[in-house]
């Protein structure tokens, strides 16, 4: 298989009422926590801009690109783009591995009334993982390891998650700049064929694939 990027027309951030209303309170709940937590007790942690977000992710299923209905964020932090997604009609689920922020990001959901899942857990299912390269990270797949037996493998699942990755439509990520290409290399690795990954980069550069066949 092979990823291909997907030309976006640029859309405006415009947002409702209803969108604005849950961006704001995601934004909240981050600005306190970071107000009460100095630099070196706080994770790594950019926010993006929401409504750049929206606009994407909101043209993505305006196309119909994804080939169903369900959304994976891949280090989902405060929630705000698993809750985004699940307002676009998503079952829509985020994957974080700091306990706190799954602990405020729940509790943020559930005061949205967001029927979205966090689950504390690496964006790596099992038998996948990555390293530091001299050119960033790299990913290490079941097949580079030697021991590796595949007949022992079943549907690849995020611990706690009860559908399939190969059932998840639509990834979204926002990686730190040296992980940009690892979050390609895993969606390749992962993801079903005709699968969408939203990738930030910046609020000005944000990037569409597709899983196509090679």
């Amino acid at each position: 298989m092979a990823i291909a990027a997907i030309a976006m027309e640029g859309p405006e951030a415009r947002v409702s009422d209803t969108v604005a209303r849950l961006i704001a309170t995601c934004s909240r709940g981050w600005e306190r926590f970071f107000a009460d937590h100095d630099d070196h007790q706080a994770p790594r942690f950019v926010p993006s801009v929401p409504e750049r977000v929206f606009a994407v992710l909101a043209e993505v299923t305006t196309r119909q690109l994804p080939p169903t209905q369900v959304f994976c964020e891949w280090g989902s932090g405060f929630g705000t783009a698993t809750c985004l997604a699940s307002l676009l009609g998503y079952e829509a689920c985020g994957l974080e591995i700091e306990e706190e922020l799954v602990r405020l990001s729940r509790a943020i959901a559930r005061r949205l009334g967001m029927p979205v899942e966090i689950i504390c857990t690496s964006l790596f299912p099992e038998g996948y993982g990555s390293y530091s390269g001299v050119d960033g990270a790299a990913l290490v797949t079941p097949e580079s390891l030697s021991d590796h037996n595949d007949e022992d493998r079943g549907p690849l699942r995020y611990d706690g998650m009860e559908i399939d990755i190969a059932d998840i439509g639509l990834f979204f990520a926002y990686p730190w700049p040296e992980e940009q290409e690892l979050m390609q290399q895993l969606f390749d690795a992962v993801a079903m064929e005709g699968a969408m990954l939203v990738v930030y980069h910046t609020d000005k550069d944000i990037r569409v694939f597709r899983k196509v066949e090679e």
